[in-house]
């Protein structure tokens, strides 16, 4: 009876999936996307770092046992009766994989900067369903394979070391390269179909083009500085610590202003100070100086006009963020900015905001909250 059942129900789940097949990979891809999404919190959590792992240990599995079947490798095996999901299970992968790359991502306050290389990151992942040949498609399979196993080590290897610096940036991408390469290359020898169907050299020239465009893309500050994220950024009127947390007060929001809890207009009251209160996620133990750039725009010359660079150092772990705040006396009128930055002057986010002068010290409505 249980045997009865099982073949009903995998015979009908293959029904369903030859009658949806056009639609099957996207779903599947969907489904990793929403899974992650739901369940990831912090790259630096034991569970975040299981699933991760998992996944891009399975994709490759799943990537190798694929390609092998037009070869007949599995026929007369177990293996056999699960070919069909193959191409289903690396969309899944995909799809998670990516997903953790934009939750951890999401934290930040602005994106303003690096809006390009999600743009790239959302044609790689979504290419595929709109080439002829879809996942088959062993130069396009490869390549996303190869996007997303960077994105995986430049999350990890951080985290594991502790450290994060151009250079490790680098190893991460060096060692995602090494990787890949060694998998391509079983693949290609151990498939004759493999071999008959891409060009090893054309295949690595697209892989170390990949590598090269992203690196151009850190070093350009157009990548954010994995695993760090700016997760809050306010322009407040006073900062003050009690019991162990930061009483930050703003501006109250108007009530139509549903994406941020607090005001960019600052009213300043002659010889106030301006703070900037920011919190950024860090992996627990990793180690960090931050960078507040102050800017000020001039509206003769259009240009934003550096005002002062305040550096302060952070160290991982908080669920909350690491907490900092800079601040400015004697401040001009007009629009500001304060980017914040690591060391090496790659942005988390940007802090905009008006300085708006109140000579008759009209009141405000201020709000106070604790960080």
């Amino acid at each position: 009876m249980k045997q009865t059942l099982a073949k009903f129900k995998n015979s009908g789940l293959r029904k369903f999936i030859r009658r949806h097949q056009k639609y099957a990979p996207i779903l599947f891809f969907i489904g990793g996307f929403i899974f992650d999404t739901l369940t990831l919190g912090r790259i630096d959590r034991l569970y975040d770092l299981s699933v991760l792992c998992l996944h891009m240990t399975s994709l490759s599995i799943t990537l190798y046992l694929f390609n092998l079947v037009d070869d007949g490798t599995w026929k007369n095996t177990f293996l056999e009766r699960f070919e069909i999901y193959f191409p289903l299970v690396i969309q899944f992968f995909f799809g998670g994989l990516s997903s953790a790359y934009v939750v951890y991502f999401s934290r930040s306050v602005s994106l303003s900067r690096t809006a390009s290389f999600f743009i790239i990151l959302v044609v790689l992942l979504f290419a595929n369903e709109f080439l002829k040949k879809r996942i088959s498609n062993k130069y396009l399979q490869f390549s996303i394979y190869y996007f997303i196993s960077f994105t995986f080590f430049s999350f990890m290897i951080p985290v594991f070391i502790r450290q994060m610096s151009p250079t490790i940036f680098i190893i991460s991408g060096v060692v995602s390269l090494a990787c890949t390469l060694l998998l391509i290359t079983f693949i290609y020898r151990k498939s004759p179909s493999t071999r008959a169907e891409i060009h090893l050299g054309k295949l690595t020239g697209i892989i170390i083009s990949i590598y090269i465009l992203i690196n151009t893309f850190y070093f350009f500050k157009l990548i954010p500085p994995v695993p760090l994220a700016l997760q809050t950024g306010i322009v407040a009127h006073n900062i003050v610590a009690e019991n162990g947390k930061y009483v930050v007060t703003y501006e109250e929001k108007k009530e139509f202003v549903f994406w941020r809890d607090h005001s960019s207009k600052f009213i300043h009251n002659p010889n106030e100070p301006v703070y900037v209160f920011s919190s950024i996620f860090a992996p627990t133990a990793l180690k960090k100086s931050i960078i507040h750039r102050w800017e000020w725009y001039d509206e003769k010359s259009e240009e934003w006009i550096v005002s002062d660079n305040i550096k302060y150092d952070i160290t991982g772990g908080r669920n909350d963020g690491y907490r900092g705040y800079t601040y400015k006396r004697n401040i001009k009128s007009g629009l500001w900015r304060v980017e914040v930055l690591t060391e090496e002057e790659l942005l988390l986010g940007v802090i905009d905001f008006e300085i708006i002068e109140n000579p008759d010290q009209k009141p405000q409505r201020l709000v106070k909250k604790s960080f």
